[in-house]
């Protein structure tokens, strides 16, 4: 079949052509497609058996997918690796590797560098960048692991930071195995979590925490009694005035 190509409509056209016998092709190999209309993959995008590509999902560049995968719907992955038993949903998955069973999403964002080994969970509304996330951990949801290295089977708590820039430098974390790092905890990087450590939630953390250690950094939190009464009462009276 040949096709002339003479204005970006007939540019459309072909590409629609070349898109849908790239998924016949991967129909035909044992990949199931949902939506065929709605999913777009590369030539050079290879895809294991028993994988369900699901609607609005974009496989770009040189992008290898295990078996037995859910990718998406509405999954975006470019120049990345994804091992066997992944599931990828609402997510943006960009020069990364993932082990298997990894589960990413949703609405979750991998950047270049990102590196995920067996079972880890990450999340809604994460992101990692430049990362190695060990086996079994899980970045829950609404954190940010930026330059990290992270051991197996730890626990990332909602609303993490590592604070990565200085202003001038970019510096890592290191989180240790089994660690427990605490919601709204901002590690200051450089610095390092221990094996079997803690971090209190609401910590600001600028120093390294021993293996096996609980590190806490809050101010004492203050009761005041009647306030509201006191408030509402001032209140009454300047809109009396």
């Amino acid at each position: 079949e040949i096709l002339g190509i003479n204005d970006r409509r007939q540019l459309a056209e072909a590409e629609r052509v070349m898109r849908q016998r790239i998924l016949d092709s991967l129909m035909t190999s044992g990949i199931t497609i949902v939506d065929p209309a709605t999913t777009f993959i590369d030539a050079d995008v290879q895809i294991g058996r028993d994988t369900v590509v699901r609607p609005f999902s974009v496989i770009s560049g040189e992008s290898t997918i295990g078996e037995d995968c859910v990718i998406g719907p509405f999954a975006q992955i470019r120049d990345s690796i994804i091992g066997d038993a992944c599931r990828i949903e609402r997510a943006h998955v960009d020069q990364s590797t993932l082990a298997q069973n990894v589960h990413v999403g949703p609405f979750s964002r991998l950047r270049p560098g990102s590196v995920l080994d067996d079972g880890v969970r990450v999340g809604t509304h994460a992101e990692i960048k430049n990362s190695h996330i060990g086996a079994g951990t899980a970045i829950a949801h609404f954190s940010a692991v930026l330059d990290s290295d992270v051991g197996a089977n730890a626990n990332i708590g909602a609303g993490t930071v590592t604070a990565n820039f200085d202003g001038v430098d970019k510096h890592r974390t290191a989180i240790g195995d089994r660690a427990q790092v605490g919601s709204d905890t901002i590690l200051v990087a450089p610095v390092r979590v221990g094996e079997d450590a803690y971090t209190a939630a609401g910590s600001v953390i600028t120093a390294d925490v021993p293996a096996g250690s609980l590190a806490v950094e809050r101010s004492e939190q203050k009761i005041v009694p009647g306030w509201t009464e006191r408030r509402r009462g001032r209140r009454k009276r300047e809109d009396s005035t």
